[in-house]
């Protein structure tokens, strides 16, 4: 067995200037600073436990008081966002935390890999990217021991502080920082994924699978695969998934808008190029008609037709929906233009 990070006594005195409090019975920040791997001493386990309900009812009672308008859902959803594993560890790298927990070198040589590959990944990361970060990290998983350490942390100043809960608040919410607030609150991707889908008319399906290592799941829009998840956390694949689908369906609104862009400059002056073509071919001047308005008065749609005499035909074309008659007017003159050039 061999300890990392230095003596506890140094340990103590460091997350006592950190947290800006001296505490009265330091054997609970020993505890909280000892992984089960170090054999002989209590563990962190118990009070990672504890500290846990603590950070969360802590973080509830706060955005309680801070502003009565906040429903019970969202209320879970900024304990969410304060306490998960992701922020959590987070703060653990911010801090530093890590170098101070009591540990077996030979039996936590893998987990400490992963801690210095997360810590590099996290300080490379700008900090308006917090909000990125509320419901799930964007590349790397964290690893769970360093929003345990913190957890334990906080239960130890919670029970040095006879359990008085304003005053745990006082002392531990700065290390917090920053706290998201409801202004900060992203939506859930999974959350904006329907309701994209729901707006388009899509049908949008997510489905998860566990090959006994890891959890894949699958967002699956109008029968195609546009989004791919991984994780040993059933929650984070479906977050994953999202995400990817939904930047990859913002990619494809994108590529529609300009197209859409496109047609809509080309069909611009296209009533009065139809006009000319057809003074120059000596036929009547086209005449129009509204075939179709729908939608309440502030949002209403027009498709319009035009006809067309020749010298021994008529032709009608109706344009695409538009917001405004003119416009309308444009697309099926556009489309008569079309149609015309083939006769």
């Amino acid at each position: 067995m061999a300890e990392e990070g230095g003596g506890m006594g140094l340990a103590v005195t460091e997350i006592e200037h950190l947290l800006n409090y001296t505490f009265r019975d330091p054997s609970l920040l020993e505890e909280a600073l000892t992984h089960c791997s170090y054999a002989g001493h209590p563990s962190y386990e118990r009070l990672e436990f504890v500290g846990d309900a603590v950070l969360g009812l802590a973080i509830t009672s706060f955005f309680y008081l801070s502003d009565p308008t906040l429903d019970p859902r969202f209320l879970t959803e900024l304990r969410i966002a304060n306490a998960s594993t992701e922020k959590l560890a987070r703060v653990a790298v911010r801090h530093r935390l890590y170098r101070f927990l009591r540990r077996s070198c030979r039996e936590l040589d893998q987990l400490t890999l992963q801690v210095s590959k997360f810590t590099d990944m996290a300080r490379m990361e700008p900090e308006e990217d917090i909000v990125q970060m509320t419901y799930g990290g964007t590349t790397l998983e964290a690893p769970k021991v360093l929003a345990d350490i913190v957890e334990s942390i906080a239960a130890a100043v919670y029970f040095d502080c006879n359990s008085d809960l304003q005053l745990f608040w006082k002392v531990f919410r700065g290390i917090l920082e920053p706290i998201i607030t409801p202004e900060m609150m992203g939506e859930h991707p999974v959350m904006t994924l329907y309701k994209l889908c729901q707006k388009h008319r899509k049908i949008v399906d997510i489905t998860s699978s566990f090959d006994g290592s890891s959890n894949t799941a699958e967002v699956v829009v109008d029968g195609e695969v546009m989004g791919i998840g991984i994780s040993k956390q059933k929650n984070l694949a479906r977050l994953h998934a999202a995400r990817d689908a939904l930047q990859r369906l913002s990619d494809l609104q994108a590529a529609e808008r300009d197209e859409g862009d496109a047609g809509a400059e080309a069909e611009v002056g296209a009533k009065q190029k139809l006009k000319e073509l057809c003074n120059k071919k000596h036929w009547m001047n086209p005449t129009y008609r509204i075939e179709q308005d729908q939608g309440p008065d502030h949002c209403k749609t027009f498709i319009c037709s035009v006809q067309v005499k020749t010298d021994d035909t008529i032709f009608v074309i109706s344009g695409d929906s538009k917001p405004k008659v003119k416009v309308a007017e444009n697309s099926a003159a556009f489309k008569m233009l079309t149609e015309l050039q083939r006769f």
